[in-house]
């Protein structure tokens, strides 16, 4: 990938590929309206989109509108919480519970550091307004007896531990009312799971049956990514996507930026899927039961710190007799994008680790990766590993290509005099340089196939290492302890320059447009600056890359020129 030629190739589909997706975002196919969505089972249904944090009676399937009560404003302030949390760790999280509603507000990721070497833990979920991220549930009634993600439940204790040898472990919160209606919110962490379960356990005490639905949702602020200066702009979290998923057996994997939220509302019925809001590296998920008919809806929630953004699930309705009892249960998935593990936990959601249009390249690329880090223990030599198998693969044709530019090189003395000879009448010197060319036997783009086939590649291992959360954070050798932080040395970039530098000597010129070959002088330069702020992994593969090239290039030359001076030789004589 050295190859001044390649760069700007690369450079050029780039932008093309850029202009496309934001083309596709702006004037691209459109989500329907909420107000007329087709289900899965190819229904239409009307209903509105939320407009608060707690489910209006219109987005309760089978609620009674009349005899429901009114529902908070959009900018009504949340109760209060409670004053302490209930505090669960086990061997992966740790995780706060509000009393007040059973809302998770926190979640701290204990295997992953915010930075190397330091005891603070990426928390997900957080109170914090600038970075607010809460995983809510409850139950809805259009009879308005029913503890939403703001009644306030009772709690055993206060504090939880995963038991060394203990395979899971159970945290109960209550909520009474005085018609009878007792519910037991339970949430259950298992041992090495990211994923957590929680279960209503609903029995009714009192004289008449109560009907009502569960609700689960996440609401969160955007996440703040630094975007200023030129560190910004090489920033890989910048370039990754941020904002609300969901999945369905019909439709698979859909999202929703943030900036779309008013323009494009979820209002749509899904059995199997799932609902999620989603960062760099890490997310968070609500998981119905598969069999379930859940309805999905997305909203904007005002705040007094700003607008929030909502994305929720509602199961059917279920009727609960005098003397009765029923549980409702769901997942809620709070951790990183294992793309080894998450398709264990629920069809689908390996996709929130989006490749985007280069999915089909990028997951069997991260699997070999993976297999090779099994192999080496270390994510640089499984990066270099896999550019050598990459390198293999493309041999031949990456051969066709430095045969071609090695003939078109022994060619730069009389393109130069046809250029001497023509000066300025670009029309004639095109002429003599393809008779040229043909009399030869050499194909000026026999090297561009073997670019072309190789940049949805290239595209690909980009977007893999981009978006492996298994890389985050990984040392390498040396003084290179962190694949996803740049270089602190620039030992890299200024390796990466020098085979740039190799590559243009060996690169023909003649015939090249003066612009042209002033910008590709420049490129080493501009290019070594740039990767200076780039994670040492993507560096690491195009150094890698680019000096396993120029020695193939270096040496099918040399092959060549050898070959000519033997056959002159040999006809001297």
């Amino acid at each position: 990938m050295t190859n001044p030629r390649m760069f700007l190739l690369v450079a050029l589909l780039a932008l093309g590929y850029l202009s496309w997706a934001q083309w596709q975002t702006d004037y691209g196919p459109k989500r329907p309206a909420a107000a007329a969505t087709t289900t899965d089972a190819g229904a239409t249904s009307t209903a509105a989109a939320p407009s608060a944090d707690v489910p209006a009676p219109s987005d309760v399937p089978g609620a009674s509108a009349s005899a429901a009560p009114t529902a908070p404003s959009p900018e009504a302030a949340a109760p209060a919480p409670a004053a302490d949390p209930v505090v669960v760790t086990t061997d992966v999280l740790r995780i706060e519970i509000d009393p007040r509603g059973g809302t998770i507000v926190a979640a701290d990721l204990l295997a992953y550091p915010v930075q190397p070497k330091q005891p603070e833990r990426v928390r997900l979920l957080s109170t914090d307004p600038a970075s607010f991220f809460v995983a809510q549930s409850g139950l809805s009634s259009a009879s308005g007896v029913a503890p939403d993600h703001q009644a306030l439940y009772e709690t055993e204790q206060r504090e939880y531990t995963l038991a060394d040898g203990a395979a899971s472990i159970e945290v109960p919160l209550t909520w009474r009312d005085a018609s009878g209606l007792v519910v037991r919110k339970v949430f259950v962490f298992e041992r090495g799971s990211y994923a957590i379960t929680q279960r209503h356990d609903i029995r009714n005490e009192g004289s008449q049956a109560w009907t009502g639905n569960a609700y689960r949702q996440l609401q969160r602020v955007p996440h703040h990514v630094d975007r200023s200066g030129l560190k910004g702009y090489t920033n890989t979290e910048a370039y990754s996507f941020a904002g609300a998923a969901w999945y369905s057996p019909k439709d698979k994997f859909q999202k929703l930026a943030f900036d779309k939220f008013a323009k494009e509302p979820v209002n749509s019925t899904v059995s199997g899927g799932w609902v999620a809001l989603l960062q760099h590296y890490f997310f968070a998920a609500w998981i119905p039961n598969a069999d379930e008919q859940e309805t999905f809806s997305t909203a904007e929630v005002k705040h007094a710190s700003g607008t929030r953004y909502l994305i929720r699930a509602v199961s059917p309705s279920v009727s609960i007799a005098p003397g009765g009892e029923q549980a409702l249960s769901a997942r809620l998935y709070v951790g990183p994008k294992l793309q080894s593990e998450l398709e264990q936990v629920a069809p689908g959601l390996s996709l929130t680790i989006d490749y985007g249009m280069f999915t089909i390249i990028s997951d069997p690329l991260h699997w070999l990766l993976a297999k090779l880090h099994a192999l080496t223990g270390n994510w640089g030599f499984a990066i270099i590993l896999l550019v050598l198998l990459i390198k293999a693969a493309f041999f031949k044709l990456s051969e066709a290509q430095y045969r071609s530019m090695a003939k078109m090189r022994k060619l730069q003395p009389r393109v130069a005099a046809l250029k001497e000879r023509y000066g300025d009448d670009k029309q004639k010197m095109n002429q003599a340089m393809l008779e040229l060319y043909q009399k030869e036997k050499i194909n000026p783009l026999g090297g561009c196939l073997p670019m072309l086939v190789q940049i949805p590649v290239f595209f690909a291992l980009y977007w893999v290492l981009l978006e492996s959360v298994e890389l985050r954070q990984a040392p390498f050798i040396l003084w290179i302890q962190n694949l996803t932080a740049p270089d602190p040395y620039f030992v890299l970039p200024v390796l990466n320059a020098a085979a740039m530098l190799a590559t243009q000597w060996l690169t023909p010129m003649a015939g090249m447009d003066p612009l042209q070959a002033k910008i590709m002088k420049f490129m080493p330069v501009v290019f070594s600056v740039l990767f200076a702020f780039f994670p040492a992994g993507l560096v690491l593969y195009w150094t890698v890359n680019g000096v396993l090239s120029l020695a193939q290039q270096w040496i099918i030359t040399r092959r060549i020129e050898g070959g000519e001076k033997a056959a002159a030789a040999a006809k001297a004589k």
